[in-house]
């Protein structure tokens, strides 16, 4: 655990077909995230701006390309539309986990005020191989 009690991250697995990245903490505790959910709650300068977070829409399919490791404290998310400036630490994945509920009805209440969706500009059929 870190000096906050918040629970480090012990593993990773990205599930691509169902657009899921699993998470094992060093509690016991096993979360899973939407690869949308860390997309549009992306702790980035680019999405937070100045203390007026952006509304980040059209992500219902994206997916996590790539994770690169941040020291021993977070990971880096490379998304599949180019987005990669974002530094997840086990704190913020952690909330996003435990919080996860609240954020979407968040989200989902500020796409329908903006009249804005969820849904992408293209759709596009990506097949991953191994």
């Amino acid at each position: 655990m870190t000096q906050d009690n918040t629970p480090n991250v012990e593993s990773l697995k990205l599930k691509r077909k169902s657009r899921l990245l699993e998470m094992h903490f060093d509690n016991g505790d096993t979360y899973q995230l939407s690869c949308e959910m860390l997309r549009v709650y992306s702790p980035s300068a680019e999405v937070h701006g100045h203390g007026n977070p952006v509304l980040v829409t059209h992500k219902k399919n994206v997916n996590i390309s790539a994770i690169e490791p941040v020291g021993n404290y977070a990971v880096k998310i490379v998304f599949d539309d180019g987005h990669d400036t974002g530094l997840f630490s086990w704190k913020v994945l952690h909330d996003l986990a435990t919080h996860q509920v609240e954020l979407w009805e968040k989200y989902l209440a500020r796409l329908r005020a903006a009249k804005a969706s969820r849904e992408p500009l293209i759709d596009m059929a990506v097949k991953y191989h191994k």
